[in-house]
């Protein structure tokens, strides 16, 4: 394969840089209708917590399930059809009046579509398409571009919070979420086998994967980021108005990491071809402890809360191509949207507790410090653990690239 992007790959990139500047911008706005909503419903925060854990544990429950059959059948297929089942449950959410309601729309609807639409399918899309050596950098441009969306998106959706309501700001939401219906249109094709590799079954790869440690280290380690992204990005803004702060700082703040995250996941993607992308992983686990720590110790002010949102957004989806790059490395792309989405469900099972957690916290105590002090030793045994990965290509692969 030609180490030049050509016209089907730049057209794959592009959609799926779409794809996840929706998916991931939409789901980032979503912690701001937390407060009008259960205002409004007189609904609890948990509830309105435990509506996103649940959201984030069905998509990861079912993103091995979607990436496998993406690998079969093709990502196109699989993706326009989350994308309608993600639109149908912002529309429901802008009808709930009743927590069955919000934990079906919100949590289960929404969550299904992200599975179909979201990160292990584009990303197993976009690595069948690239040389192994540039995997990694072109996932990390993708998500770049992709990132363009929860930089953008969750200001937007305070804004019109505040001029429309949270009714309809969901319906505007609903419709910019169908776009990714066409978008899932311009991925074509499906896996096949990587020229000089071996076939192998999709319960081989499994097998494979199963006994390799590194895998596991890395499945381990991920459940972190999940934890760690959903909790701030759900109860970030709820963290600022109970420090007393504007209720525009919290807009701000998630803006911030937005921007931040652009240029984390570009220098991902330039760094992973200099060092080890298990040693960055590491790294950046310790310095999210490091982050949330210096947090903890500061004042609540309206520029701590700007420095940590600048400089944890640097730190924020940086994981994602660096991850999914180290199980391409080890395994290659034949079969990575399921084994990538495996690694994606532990990270949801963690973004689910992370969410509901949160909001069980402050219902509780009346502060999210718990929360807060548990994810400082959360970063500290995610840095542990993937420190000693060793990410070398599978036998079967090492075996073809020296034939």
């Amino acid at each position: 394969m030609s180490q030049a992007l050509g016209r089907k790959q730049l057209i794959v990139m592009g959609a799926g840089a779409g794809l996840l500047a929706v998916a991931l911008g939409v789901r980032q706005g979503m912690g701001f209708f937390l407060v009008p909503m259960t205002v409004d419903l007189e609904w609890s925060r948990e509830l309105f917590g435990l509506a996103m854990a649940v959201q984030n544990l069905i998509w990861g429950a079912f993103q091995p399930i979607a990436g496998g059959l993406a690998d079969r059948y093709g990502s196109g297929k699989v993706i326009m059809g989350g994308g309608l089942l993600y639109a149908f449950g912002v529309l429901g959410m802008a009808s709930a009046i009743t927590p069955t309601e919000l934990l079906i729309s919100g949590g289960v609807l929404i969550g299904l579509g992200m599975s179909g639409a979201g990160i292990s399918v584009v990303y197993g899309a976009v690595a069948r398409l690239v040389v192994p050596e540039k995997r990694t950098y072109a996932l990390a441009i993708v998500s770049t571009i992709g990132a363009l969306g929860p930089f953008v998106l969750p200001k937007v959706t305070q804004v019109l919070i505040g001029g429309i309501g949270w009714e309809w700001s969901l319906l505007a939401t609903a419709a910019v979420v169908t776009l990714m219906i066409p978008l899932g249109a311009m991925i074509r094709g499906k896996a096949i086998d990587e020229e000089g590799v071996a076939p192998q079954s999709w319960t081989a790869a499994l097998s494979e994967a199963r006994k390799n440690r590194g895998y596991l280290l890395l499945v381990a380690g991920f459940f972190v980021c999940g934890f760690h992204v959903t909790f701030i990005g759900t109860h970030l803004p709820g963290f600022v108005a109970w420090c007393g702060l504007a209720v525009g700082v919290g807009g701000t703040a998630l803006t911030v990491i937005g921007a931040g995250n652009i240029v984390g996941t570009y220098m991902a993607g330039v760094l992973s071809n200099r060092f080890k992308q298990k040693n960055l992983l590491s790294l950046i686990y310790l310095a999210r402890a490091v982050l949330i720590a210096w947090l903890m110790l500061m004042p609540k002010t309206e520029m701590t809360i700007y420095i940590f949102s600048g400089v944890f957004g640097l730190l924020w989806l940086s994981t994602v191509p660096l991850t999914s790059g180290v199980v391409a490395k080890m395994f290659g792309a034949r079969h990575l949207g399921m084994l990538f989405g495996l690694v994606f469900f532990s990270h949801q099972v963690g973004a689910f507790l992370g969410a509901w957690l949160g909001g069980l916290n402050f219902d509780v105590t009346g502060n999210y410090n718990a929360v807060w002090y548990t994810s400082i030793l959360l970063g500290l045994l995610a840095a542990a653990l993937h420190w000693p990965i060793r990410d070398e290509p599978a036998a079967r692969l090492s075996a073809a690239q020296t034939a």
